[in-house]
């Protein structure tokens, strides 16, 4: 039995294992991928924490942001070949026949299967994806940087999609960790006007959003966020919210401009408060932003080659992935960390 090295969560808050797994074999439809890289992504913590209402089965291998080689494929696979560099994404697979998959919003389907979390992923040597939701790298793009594109780079992509924002107008990036810094870049190179918001006083994060680009940076009080975007430019035409936080949604409502758009992407525990006088009168839009379909992965990726958009990256290895968690958790990451095999 061919065997290879795989991070393996086989209980909830607790550190995962370091294990030597049978190396899967890929069905007709499907194609065997060894990782060169995989970003490691707040989605994976979760997942090894179990905090989500549907939790993975368990034993799983997390991650849904690898880059790697085709290396076997099945039978009836037609649209990939031997050596090329594709990715894992958090899209596994979906049903392909439902009203959501036949009107292009797959990532709504009911059916979906999801990379490291309802399958194994990409913290692993080797991985199983579906051929027909798997997407080519371009050749201009360095793996390392593009591993997070597969999440942060195609979730914010999307998200800042449904934000409406025209270039030229004003968008608010709400967290400014692995997706928010990825956020930025994508939504100069669409040619809006960012403010970034981070965590009070964190000059980490702060350092980051300046050095993506934004054009404003918020790191003040979070109770007075949304009152600063609008003495400082008359409010945001959208707001994009990465910050696993409850006050930043709220805060980020009241900072939009009338007929201004939110759009949630993070997921903490709680609520929002929507305020029903305000919505109404204001013509306020809430519009959940769930990743990004096959040909929002296709454009994030492009848009990536001609414009240059860069994760900032921090190159680990896969037995350092508990002490990267520990990193998360704390706050101590600037931008993504890949792990490299």
């Amino acid at each position: 039995m061919a065997t290879m090295k795989a991070a393996v969560v086989t209980e909830f808050k607790k550190p995962l294992q370091i294990q030597d797994v049978e190396i899967p074999k890929p069905k007709a439809h499907e194609v065997l991928v060894k990782m060169i890289t995989s970003g490691v992504c707040h989605t994976d913590l979760h997942a090894a924490h179990g905090d989500w209402p549907v939790k993975p089965p368990l034993p799983i291998i997390p991650g849904h942001e690898g880059v790697g080689e085709v290396v076997e494929m099945g039978d009836e696979v037609t649209n990939l070949k031997l050596g090329d560099v594709v990715g894992v994404p958090w899209l596994h697979t979906a049903c392909g026949h439902c009203e959501f998959c036949r009107t292009a919003r797959e990532t709504i389907c009911h059916d979906q299967e999801n990379s490291g979390y309802s399958v194994n992923g990409s913290f692993a040597e080797y991985a199983i994806m579906d051929a027909a939701y798997t997407i080519t790298v371009p050749k201009e793009l360095d793996p390392i940087y593009a591993a997070p594109l597969f999440c942060a780079g195609v979730t914010t992509y999307k998200a800042l999609k449904v934000s409406g924002v025209k270039p030229g107008q004003w968008v608010s990036i709400v967290g400014i960790g692995g997706l928010g810094h990825v956020a930025i870049q994508y939504a100069k190179a669409m040619g809006m006007r960012v403010v970034a918001v981070t965590a009070p006083n964190d000059k980490l994060s702060s350092d980051l959003a300046h050095e993506m680009g934004a054009d404003l940076v918020y790191s003040g009080p979070g109770e007075k966020m949304g009152e600063w975007i609008q003495n400082e430019i008359g409010g945001a035409h959208g707001a994009v919210i990465t910050a696993v936080a409850k006050q930043p949604f709220n805060e980020a409502l009241k900072s939009l401009k009338r007929g201004g758009r939110l759009v949630p992407v993070a997921l903490p525990q709680g609520s929002m408060e929507l305020p029903i006088f305000d919505t109404v009168l204001n013509a306020t839009e809430v519009v959940g932003s769930i990743v990004g379909t096959r040909q929002d992965l296709y454009e994030t990726l492009d848009i990536a080659a001609k414009a240059g958009i860069k994760p900032n990256v921090t190159v680990k290895k896969l037995d350092e992935i508990n002490e990267i968690f520990d990193d998360m958790l704390a706050g101590q990451i600037k931008g993504r960390v890949v792990l490299q095999f």
